[in-house]
């Protein structure tokens, strides 16, 4: 009996193996997998099967059979996306992986060959960009979709499934519990998630734009209309005013000018390599207690001077001070619908105020700005592009006006008042007029009467 163990174990290990072939089979039937995919799955889907890298990571190499199956790639074979390995020598030679990271972004240009418009709408991307600037936290294809199970994006994932959570933690904490966030727990995909406001592959920076903004409204249609019933000049308030600065009433705001090229109608940008903004700011505002009037007049020059043509100017805003706040989105009912909130001076959205151009990725670059550049009559020319009743009141311009009207009040006051001091003396001075001309006209009389008598005689 014992020496028919040995064989005995080999006889099991291969009806085994069989069973686990068929198993494929019968899970794989109807999406008909290859022969050389299914002894790629034999070895492969084992669990613990793993391997060391350089960095001192551990690679997982495990892929489930049916995970694969079930997956939007099940048509796709193994070497289409892994055609740099040998049959021959695969598994038995050592291959030399630094990094996760490393081996995600060898793995990166699989994904072009088949996904070629999203492959280049990811590269316009500000994640793209990070990459480029050499991020190491920046998504790859592969950190968002699992090559071997990835699944159709109509199917509904409970929403901590997102991959944006697990870089944007903070913000889908706030998001999860807002009236989106709970919306989509409890209708699903009708319910707007992170791909619906940002996109999915040419994600761009949220602060540059109007996409945000232009993303709401593709939702709610009617807004613009349901705000003219109440809210006056309702086209202004939308251009200047960021949606949840009213509809995250809890959030703090500020006042963003944002540096703008008015002819070619976009937001000034940094250029890769360089960094002008952090320069000319840096120098204006040695001390580092944010720019004063002359400091953004003298700024606003430069960048005129840079081929801007007097056409650069600067384009406020108000928004939420961060992402977070962005994305606690409250029910409308609780929406901020009293204009004393910005209205009125000393408005605590106008207590912060700040300067921004977009960096070469499209993230904002920003500055400080005292607050009292937005009340100063000598700032009135660089900051033209925004101004709130009551918030950015100039009080010399209120001196200026009570002046003025003064002055208009006062002329026809003094004019009547001098007319009346005057009036005794204006008649004494016509009543002697009129005795002089009498006087002339008698002796005028008198002289044509004997000149006839003469001429008679």
């Amino acid at each position: 009996m014992s020496a028919l163990r040995p064989k005995s174990v080999v006889l099991a290990g291969m009806v085994a193996l069989l069973l686990g072939l068929a198993g494929m089979e019968v899970r794989a039937e109807g999406n008909a997998l290859a022969k050389e995919d299914l002894a790629c799955l034999t070895c492969h889907d084992k669990a613990g099967l793993e391997k060391k890298l350089e960095s001192g990571e551990t690679l997982s190499l495990q892929v489930s059979t049916q995970g694969y199956v079930d997956s939007m790639h099940n048509g796709t074979s193994c070497e289409d996306c892994h055609s740099n390995l040998d049959a021959k020598t695969h598994g038995k030679t050592k291959t030399a992986i630094k990094s996760k990271r490393d081996f995600s972004l060898s793995m990166k240009e699989s994904c072009r060959t088949c996904h070629k418009k999203k492959f280049t709408e990811y590269e316009d991307s500000v994640h793209a960009a990070l990459i480029k600037e050499g991020s190491k936290k920046a998504p790859m294809c592969s950190d968002c979709h699992n090559p071997h199970t990835v699944r159709s994006a109509k199917i509904v994932e409970a929403i901590n499934a997102t991959p944006c959570a697990r870089c944007h933690e903070e913000i889908f904490k706030a998001y999860s519990k807002d009236v989106h966030g709970q919306e989509r727990i409890a209708k699903g995909i009708s319910a707007p998630l992170c791909a619906g406001c940002h996109q999915a592959h040419n994600v761009k920076a949220a602060s540059m734009g109007d996409g945000v903004k232009e993303a709401c409204l593709s939702c709610h249609k009617e807004a613009v209309n349901q705000h003219k019933d109440w809210l006056p000049n309702t086209a202004r308030h939308f251009e200047a005013i960021s949606c949840p600065v009213c509809h995250a009433p809890d959030a703090q705001r500020r006042v963003n000018l944002r540096l703008y090229d008015g002819a070619a109608k976009r937001q000034i940008a940094e250029k890769t390599g360089v960094p002008k903004f952090e320069k000319r700011t840096d120098a204006v505002d040695e001390k580092d207690v944010g720019l004063d009037e002359r400091a953004l007049w003298s700024l606003l020059k430069e960048f005129n001077q840079d081929g801007g043509n007097g056409k650069t100017v600067l384009r406020g805003r108000l928004e939420v001070r961060s992402g977070v706040e962005a994305h606690q989105l409250s029910d409308k009912s609780r929406a901020i619908k009293d204009c004393d909130t910005c209205h009125k001076e000393g408005a605590a959205a106008f207590q912060s105020v700040t300067l921004t151009i977009a960096g070469p990725d499209g993230r904002p670059l920003r500055h400080g700005i005292q607050k009292d550049v937005l009340n100063s009559l000598t700032s009135m020319d660089s900051v033209r592009g925004f101004y709130a009743i009551g918030s950015t009141r100039i009080k010399l311009l209120d001196v200026l006006l009570v002046l003025v009207l003064l002055g208009a009040v006062s002329v026809p006051l003094v004019h009547m008042t001098i007319k009346r001091l005057f009036k005794s003396v204006r008649d004494k001075l016509e009543a002697e007029k009129a005795a002089a001309l009498s006087q002339t006209g008698a002796r005028v009389a008198e002289d044509g009467h004997g000149t006839a008598g003469e001429v008679s005689k």
